[in-house]
């Protein structure tokens, strides 16, 4: 088994989803005491989002890279950035180390495709839903046509993501608002699924809300992640 490099802690709410799910799929798939191999580098959120929000992607990506280095320094053999939004920086990232990256956007993208999903809503944060690096990726090389909510509906995906869910906050409220705004794009939009494009928000929402295929990215994530740790 490949040791894994974790870069979490964006928010470490979903990173602690992730350690979790890592050492479920090992454990399904190798059984007894097996658990995954990993090395966790957790970031202070809040550095990296006063980054996001300032548009200093530069900065952002310098931490990154410096983290990346000290995981693959360490010994991990594979790396996962345990966030959609900050696979911004991923290319970047990709090439200061000499280790795989495992991609969100592209596991994710094979799972919707295997799913005969071609227009999949795509709730995220404003910089994942508005800027091209993961729509374009998506519509480029798995030729899908992510939908993303209006102005209003994406200021509301983006609010309860960062106020609310990267802070443990979970509330029925901003669930019922989640579902409605599917429900809207589903009837304005012809959505035929929904991928949850931010880690956090499988903590608010899941499969069961919708009768259209829903692609949690977190486990997806997880399970590729696995996959190469394990070939």
């Amino acid at each position: 088994m490949k040791t894994l490099g974790l870069l979490g802690g964006m928010s470490w709410e979903s990173t602690a989803i992730y350690y979790r799910l890592l050492n479920e799929i090992v454990r399904e798939r190798l059984g007894g005491l097996h658990s995954a191999k990993l090395l966790l580098w957790s970031f202070d959120f809040a550095e990296i989002a006063e980054r996001q929000h300032a548009g200093d992607w530069d900065g952002a990506g310098a931490l990154l890279v410096a983290a990346a280095h000290g995981l693959e320094a360490a010994g991990a053999e594979g790396l996962v950035i345990c966030t959609n939004t900050m696979h911004k920086l991923a290319d970047t990232v990709q090439a200061a180390i000499s280790v795989p990256l495992i991609h969100i956007a592209d596991a994710t993208a094979r799972a919707v495709v295997e799913a005969g999903v071609r227009r999949p809503a795509l709730l995220a944060t404003r910089f994942t839903m508005e800027q091209d690096f993961y729509k374009g990726r998506l519509a480029d090389k798995y030729g899908l046509q992510p939908v993303v909510p209006d102005q209003a509906g994406r200021d509301m995906v983006h609010r309860v993501i960062y106020d609310e869910l990267c802070q443990g906050i979970v509330k029925a409220d901003s669930k019922a608002a989640y579902v409605d705004e599917i429900a809207r794009l589903r009837r304005d939009e012809k959505i035929d699924g929904l991928i949850m494009g931010c880690t956090e928000i499988t903590m608010l929402i899941g499969q069961a809300d919708f009768d259209i295929p829903v692609f949690d990215t977190t486990l997806i994530h997880a399970g590729a992640a696995v996959d190469y740790a394990l070939s």
